[in-house]
């Protein structure tokens, strides 16, 4: 999901409750606090030599040990005040991947995408899943007629 398809969501229900699934029926639980957002630049070289650049928005996700009993998860219009404040100090392209970065004592921690966001009377379910590592460089270095050209292997990851 694009950043401003995101956002678009957060401003169309601005009164209700932002829940996190980051696995089925598994929830960030309501004491969640957006510690942080991200623009993310990632530049990097895959396996076959090719350079790979884009940008992404992180946001990050963290459970306030200090308010274990809170019962109501952060409202869309409190999440929209949190990226207005950090976009007056740092511009972000909005058409940008956003991923959201969460952790638990029995969850390692990861970035996972937005699959859907589905809303009912009083809260957006924001259902997350993990992103699988994958080759970039498949065309160049995976496929089967270029893993029996030796010069390729020795080149590539396989």
């Amino acid at each position: 999901m694009k950043t401003k398809e995101f956002l678009s969501i957060l401003e169309q229900n601005p009164e209700h409750e932002v829940q996190f699934e980051y696995l089925p029926d598994r929830f960030v639980k309501a004491n969640y606090h957006i510690t942080e957002i991200k623009r993310v630049h990632i530049d990097s070289v895959d396996c076959g030599g090719l350079r790979n650049t884009w940008e992404e928005t992180v946001v990050q996700l963290w459970v306030h040990p200090l308010e274990p009993n809170k019962k109501n998860a952060m409202s869309a219009q409190k999440a929209l005040s949190i990226f207005q404040r950090v976009f007056g100090l740092q511009v972000f392209d909005l058409d940008t991947d956003i991923k959201i970065e969460y952790g638990d004592k029995s969850f390692n921690t990861s970035q996972l995408e937005i699959h859907s966001v589905h809303e009912n009377d009083t809260s957006l379910i924001v259902k997350l899943h993990e992103i699988p590592t994958a080759c970039k460089a498949t065309e160049t270095c995976c496929s089967t007629e270029k893993r029996s050209n030796k010069k390729v292997v020795e080149a590539c990851c396989v």
